[in-house]
């Protein structure tokens, strides 16, 4: 089954969520990113999510939680922070979600969360694609999304790319050197 099928299934059935961790389009990028090590995905993953903060300041300019989540992530992964202070601004991040009206940008919200979570454990990375693409098919549309979805599906893997050449340069929290996939922080 193609992934547009299958994003028209779980439309029909009523699923929140179009995508999964299984889902089709992302078998690929699940591969990509089990082949990578935390800082990789870390840096990816605050990349991901400082484009949503953007886009969300946007339509939301008085709300400031979504972008302390991820600076207090940054600092979390730097060892700047203990795992507690950024856990309580993920949190609030996924408080966010839940004020809005519009479901597009309550999953903007939760990848935000997921994205920042991923210095807990590389286990959330795939979290941000599930809900960032689901933002994207509910705000295009089924019939238009699709060069969408395809071209943001590129950039995840490009970005991957990029960023893991580049955790050397980084300043990072003991924990984060190490490359199992869950932290004590």
């Amino acid at each position: 089954m193609d992934w547009m099928t299958e994003v028209e299934l779980r439309l029909k059935r009523g699923n929140q969520l179009l995508f999964a961790k299984d889902s089709v389009l992302l078998i690929d990028l699940n591969e990509v990113i089990q082949a990578q090590d935390r800082r990789t995905l870390a840096l990816w993953a605050f990349e991901l999510a400082d484009e949503a903060v953007q886009a969300l300041s946007e339509r939301y300019p008085d709300e400031t939680r979504l972008k302390t989540a991820v600076q207090l992530s940054r600092a979390w992964a730097a060892g700047n922070v203990k795992m507690n202070v950024a856990k309580q601004a993920i949190l609030q991040a996924h408080t966010v979600a839940k004020e809005l009206d519009s479901f597009e940008d309550q999953a903007l919200c939760h990848a935000i969360g997921q994205a920042c979570s991923v210095v807990h454990t590389s286990g959330h990375a795939l979290g941000f694609p599930i809900y960032e693409l689901t933002a994207l098919v509910r705000y295009h549309g089924v019939p238009a999304c699709h060069s969408i979805i395809e071209a943001r599906m590129k950039h995840y893997m490009e970005r991957i790319e990029y960023w893991s050449a580049r955790t050397i340069e980084y300043e990072w929290a003991t924990f984060m050197m190490k490359d199992n996939s869950t932290s004590q922080g």
